[in-house]
């Protein structure tokens, strides 16, 4: 059984003056579990799309693995509900070699959270606000290359188009375009997909821009520095530890981007027209 990443349900919707009744699609949310040798990682809530590119994705973003090919096998495993019909949860089963699996056991955390929780299980405020990756130097865009990535993802968000209720992360280049897009209901989730789908292609994510639909949060600003962008825009505003977060990773933070212009953060180096 293949699990949709949407359902219709029905509504009653007040137009005017009256109730009309109808259907409305909504996202598909549920249980993803996290497993490493058999051995329970994280439950996560998310959309069930593109799971091999989640499992990869958050593998490498937790600092599990350091690339695509440290992970040997990825199962998806629906878990069957108790009607014998629709899956309870989903498991991705992860196989790694011992050595990664001791290094996983010797920090073992298990992390049990709401949808798209970016910094579930986290032992300590060290690791919650642990120093970014610093980013590689990228290239020079110009700010109508910015306004072209933004506008890029909106045409290419299927499920949201269908449901209004899920957010994307996409990754545009100057001499492609919009290169991969991915959907859930979670934003650090979306990213986490797109991570690995860029993996997975052995993509070099120094040369582009990466989209998200949502606010930038520190969780964001950090799993961005691991994926090696250097320049991350949003259609809506920062939070203050994002921005520093940003700044300590040498990023340039593009924020409230919409059609009608943009706001540079920090990072201005990378964007023709401003460090100057």
């Amino acid at each position: 059984m293949t699990v949709p990443s949407s359902r219709s349900v029905r509504r009653l919707a007040w137009r005017g003056d009256a109730f009309e009744p109808g259907d409305r699609a909504i996202p598909v949310e549920m249980a993803i579990a996290i497993s490493y040798n058999r051995t329970s990682h994280a439950v996560m809530m998310a959309t069930p799309a593109d799971l091999e590119d989640f499992a990869l994705g958050f593998t490498l973003s937790e600092g599990i693995v350091d690339a695509a090919g440290d992970v040997e096998d990825v199962e998806v495993v629906e878990l069957p509900g108790e009607d014998g019909q629709a899956p309870r949860g989903i498991e991705l089963r992860l196989w790694i070699g011992e050595a990664r699996m001791r290094s996983l056991d010797a920090r073992r955390r298990h992390v049990a959270g709401p949808t798209g929780c970016g910094m579930c299980g986290l032992e300590s405020l060290e690791a919650a606000l642990r120093p970014p990756r610093a980013v590689p130097a990228g290239r020079v865009f110009a700010p109508a290359e910015i306004q072209r990535a933004v506008a890029s993802v909106r045409p290419a968000q299927a499920l949201n188009r269908e449901t209004r209720a899920v957010h994307a992360a996409g990754y545009w280049t100057a001499e492609h375009g919009l290169v991969a897009l991915r959907e859930d209901v979670g934003r650090h989730n979306a990213l986490d997909k797109l991570h690995g789908a860029l993996a997975r292609e052995a993509c070099d994510a120094a040369g582009g821009i990466l989209v998200m639909t949502s606010r930038i949060s520190v969780e964001l600003v950090q799993k961005a520095a691991i994926m090696g962008v250097p320049v991350l825009a949003a259609v809506s505003a920062p939070t203050t530890l994002a921005l520093a977060m940003a700044e300590q990773a040498g990023m340039t933070l593009v924020a409230v981007a919409r059609e009608d212009g943009f706001e540079l953060c920090c990072g201005g180096q990378r964007i023709g027209g401003a460090a100057g």
